[in-house]
């Protein structure tokens, strides 16, 4: 008999215990507030058990508040209320259902709180301002501590009597319990601040009332690795908690990074992947040294299960923590476990449907995957099973149909441009199958058409490019932003898989080119705005399409005129591309380190020099909440330009002339390069109205106002949708 298959990642793949219970393997799904929990419970248990049923083993939920002032919004959770621990009943009952494991986390945001939620001052061990909430907090009193202490020791009971089957206490990213053991925030000088020692007594008396609460139940410790502002605790300081908190019935210690006030970015895209591994081999090392030894668990900018199996086979932690990867794609476990990762919806670090939503009250979601967080809205369609002629909104929700099957990867052919052919899913559908026409494979067309033939129809997805993905092939040429090209890999394996009918190099401008499609979706994208500067024609003046199609032919003198997300992706493309493409991954994790002063080391200096500038408005406007402000950073950094309040006067052979501040300076540059905004590219739906043809426009092609990748790929999945229901 032959031998079986080494499993694909197989210490991942090693079962574990966190205290008394047992996991299947050592991918933890992380904690992400949703702005669900206070909806329909059902919509939050069927976020949850897709997770399940695509392989997650034991999930941490988003925060509950153990009280009100405590909240970081007014969508969060109360666990202590009962109308609001009710609601987690039924979320916890559908993931015991489902073979599921899930933890509670326990949460009190500090003077990170929002006064506005519910009119409630912060509270905090001090009253120190907080930029992040924009308030200053009140300091806890002996009673408040106290009574804190008890909150989330009632909380931990209520997680017990619902069914969860642990907890873990929030104690990092700079909320209530990291205040208390930071001189940055703890000024107090009583029995909970003054030293070392006394800063740690809250977070021990919090463990410790936790433990006490649950029994023999798992008690997970979410601890701060690197707060990464000036005056954060030293490395023995963060040891010694780590060993503290086990001594008070810690079961794994959780480590997070960053402070949201921090300057050192620890999410985004343009942080290397696995930077922050050694915070947490750190205090592995420190809790062995004490005999102290717990499971660890590492996070941040982890998302894949190759690299999570790289960092555990080193031994550098025990297990890894992800939680964007799993909005991204519910189904990574699953598929990584049956060797067929290349159908994997890779989490591309952007932040803009995920982080930036959690800070308000609009739901959750994933940039790449606009189902996410609209579950029981969007049902999971099993194409391959022929069950995907229901209108999705008449599916049921809790129905067993979006299991991932390994042999979808298994039996599949290797097609062109490498991706995974399905030669007989064009049949499955049947003769009476909906022909649409999807013309544009940018993100919103990838995804009309994905959600198309994930829905049944007949599908032919035309682009005149030489690859699908629009302005994602753009964006993956820039610095810290190739996992947008995994996007790209994705979608071409998987609308191989449906039997999409993908047709390259395909120029489609006018109506009698679709003539017997049912319907056809318009997703042609944007072009580049022209600007009406005398000199313009000068033929060192290119747009930023062909920049990025060119980049090696830009000169070494670049003024860009824009300053908005795309100038900023391109100056740093000019500047820093060629020197990354260069580097190991080892090495760009130490360039970040050298850059951010948390490794000793020299930076290269940039290849060009790149002046960006505007109108008016900041610099990157447009860009995502906690994206906006690294990207740029990192720009200046690498000695971009960025000016603003400017009027362009002329461009000539030398440069670019303006006037800032009633004075006229030239902009010396060998490219002069236009990045002020695009237009929306729609000429066929102007063709297919006058033809009587029903057609939808989606993305760029219905509007460039405030366009961005979110709205593309959700409008591409609603029209897909509507189309299939009849609605369009």
């Amino acid at each position: 008999m032959a031998p079986s298959p080494a499993p694909a990642f197989p210490t991942v793949q090693t079962p574990i215990s966190i205290g008394t219970l047992r996991l299947p393997h050592r991918v933890l799904m992380g904690s992400m507030h949703l702005n669900l929990e206070t909806a329909h419970p059902d919509a939050l248990a069927a976020f949850y058990t897709r997770r399940v049923r695509g392989g997650a083993g034991l999930i941490v939920t988003g925060g509950a508040a153990v009280n009100r002032v405590g909240a970081g919004s007014a969508g969060y959770t109360l666990i202590n209320e009962p109308e609001h621990a009710e609601r987690w009943r039924r979320v916890v009952d559908a993931v015991h259902a489902e073979g599921g494991l899930i933890a509670l986390q326990l949460f009190h945001a500090g003077r990170y709180a929002l006064e506005s939620a519910f009119g409630l001052r912060p509270v905090a061990p001090s009253p120190v301002f907080s930029r992040f909430s924009g308030s200053e907090p009140q300091a806890l009193s002996e009673q408040g501590i106290r009574s804190t202490i008890d909150d989330f020791a009632s909380a931990a009971t209520v997680a017990m009597e619902l069914g969860f089957d642990g907890v873990e206490v929030m104690g990092s990213e700079g909320y209530l319990i990291n205040q208390f053991a930071s001189p940055v925030t703890n000024l107090r000088d009583d029995d909970w601040g003054g030293d070392a020692e006394r800063r740690r007594a809250f977070p021990i008396a919090v463990t410790t009332a936790v433990r006490r609460a649950v029994g023999d139940a798992p008690v997970l410790v979410r601890m701060s690795g690197a707060d990464l502002v000036p005056g954060s605790p030293p490395q023995a300081e963060i040891d010694a908690l780590a060993v503290a908190l086990v001594g008070a019935g810690a079961d794994a210690i959780d480590v997070g990074i960053g402070w949201h006030e921090s300057k050192v970015p620890t999410v985004q895209s343009l942080v290397p992947h696995g930077v922050w591994r050694d915070a947490g081999a750190r205090i592995k090392a420190a809790l062995a040294a004490a005999g102290a030894a717990v499971p660890v668990v590492t996070s941040n900018r982890i998302n894949s299960l190759a690299q999570a199996e790289e960092i555990l086979a080193s031994g550098a932690a025990d297990l890894v923590s992800m939680a964007r990867p799993f909005l991204a794609d519910p189904h990574i476990i699953a598929k990584s476990f049956a060797g067929a990762t290349a159908f994997v919806n890779t989490c591309i670090g952007c932040n803009e449907a995920c982080i930036d939503r959690s800070f308000g009250l609009e739901p959750v979601s994933c940039t790449v995957n606009p189902t996410a967080g609209h579950e029981y809205e969007f049902p999971s369609v099993d194409v391959l099973s022929n069950a995907s002629h229901a209108s999705p909104s008449s599916r049921d929700a809790d129905a067993p149909n979006d299991r991932f099957s390994p042999s979808d990867g298994a039996s599949a052919e290797r097609g062109r441009n490498g991706a995974i052919a399905r030669p007989d899913a064009h049949r499955s559908r049947g003769a009476d199958a909906r022909r649409v026409a999807v013309v544009g494979a940018g993100p919103a067309g990838m995804e009309a058409a994905r959600a198309l033939a994930e829905r049944g129809a007949r599908v032919t997805l035309f682009d005149s490019g030489e690859r699908i993905g629009g302005q994602f092939l753009m964006a993956g040429a820039v610095p810290g932003k190739a996992d947008f090209l995994q996007t790209v890999r994705y979608f071409e394996n998987e609308l191989a898989r449906l039997g999409v009918d993908v047709r390259l190099h395909a120029s489609v401008n006018a109506a009698h080119e679709l003539a017997g499609y049912d319907h056809v979706v318009v997703s042609t994208g944007v072009r580049p705005r022209r600007v009406t500067v005398p000199g313009s024609d000068f033929g060192h003046v290119i747009d930023y399409a062909q920049a990025f199609a060119e980049p090696a032919a830009v000169g070494p003198r670049v003024a860009v005129l824009g300053a908005g997300g795309i100038a900023v992706d391109l100056a740093h493309l000019l500047v820093d591309a060629a020197v990354l493409r260069a580097q190991t991954e080892v090495e760009q994790r130490q360039r970040f380190l050298a850059e951010h002063g948390l490794l000793d080391g020299a930076v290269p200096s940039a290849a060009r020099t790149v002046t960006i500038m505007r109108r008016s408005g900041s610099i990157g406007a447009g860009m995502g909440l906690t994206t906006r402000w690294a990207a740029v950073q990192a720009i200046r950094t690498a000695g971009v330009r960025t000016l603003t309040g400017v009027a362009y006067r002329r461009i000539d052979e030398r440069g670019v002339w303006i006037e800032r501040d009633g004075t006229d300076e030239l902009i010396e540059a060998d490219t002069v390069i236009v990045a002020a905004g695009q237009e929306p590219h729609a000429d066929l739906a102007v063709s297919l109205t006058a033809a009587g043809i029903p057609h939808t426009v989606v993305g760029g092609a219905l509007s460039a106002a405030g366009l961005n990748a979110v709205a593309a790929f959700e409008q591409g999945l609603r029209a897909a949708a509507a189309i299939v229901a009849g609605a369009a």
